[in-house]
């Protein structure tokens, strides 16, 4: 929010595209935190309009070997470094296909090493918005990056993921969705994480368990979550992103 870099990205995307209605998700990712982006925009994007062009910039290997590329999905386009940051969103609206961005005319004339936001995200986004062909983009591509918090691991009683998020109030937000758990609902669950096991009901809302006993709900934006009412689940228990967590069956 302190620096220029937001607002060059606008503007590139209103100099090519006058009418665009530009969204903002947020601006206060952590530094190359990549997983937190991921779920910042996958918990977004279900509430915006068919159509929508996504564009997401959490890109630590700017300059790199790493693809710039456009996904189009049932619902719209994500547009971003093929580092991971837009499977999660994609994927829950179903992609369909996905183009390496290398056309140099869908560029800004001048591609910085620094800052391919500005440079190639943007303007990849603005063309896409004024209805430019994905294949004008670049080759389709097969073999993009699916980090492991996209991946859940199922067998008969157990779902083995990751933590996304900790939120403000110590809920320990993961990847495993409310389709991955259906089988579980309505029992109690183990919860495996790595420095605690617990033991608790799946519930519908917080306040359905007793004021600090812990709980597994699928939250807001349809993540399972470990939380304790109102209390500090990921205090309690020691969680953060990127720890391993098992649910399964009693």
């Amino acid at each position: 929010m302190k620096d220029p870099y937001a607002a060059e990205m606008k503007a590139a995307i209103l100099g090519i595209c006058s009418d665009a209605v530009i969204v903002d998700v947020t601006h206060l990712v952590d530094k190359f935190n990549v997983r937190a982006g991921a779920f910042s925009l996958a918990s977004a994007a279900p509430y915006f309009p068919n159509g929508t062009v996504h564009v997401a910039v959490v890109d630590p290997g700017v300059g790199s070997q790493r693809r710039p590329m456009a996904i189009e999905t049932e619902r719209g386009f994500f547009v971003g470094p093929d580092n991971g940051l837009l499977i999660l969103a994609a994927e829950a609206q179903g992609i369909t296909r996905i183009h390496e961005i290398v056309s140099r005319r869908l560029m800004l004339t001048h591609v910085s090493s620094t800052f391919h936001g500005r440079d190639i995200f943007a303007p990849a986004a603005a063309h896409l918005a004024n209805g430019v062909p994905l294949e004008e983009f670049g080759s389709q591509i097969t073999d993009f990056v699916k980090p492991q918090f996209t991946v859940v691991a199922r067998s008969k009683d157990a779902l083995v993921g990751e933590v996304l998020h900790v939120d403000d109030f110590g809920n320990i937000i993961t990847n495993i969705s409310a389709k991955d758990v259906a089988t579980l609902k309505d029992g109690i669950v183990q919860a495996e994480l790595p420095s605690a096991s617990v033991q608790m009901r799946l519930h519908r809302e917080y306040s359905d368990a007793k004021p600090q006993e812990p709980l597994a709900l699928i939250g807001s934006h349809n993540f399972v979550e470990i939380a304790l009412n109102q209390g500090n689940a990921a205090l309690k228990y020691l969680a953060k992103a990127g720890d391993k967590i098992t649910i399964s069956r009693t």
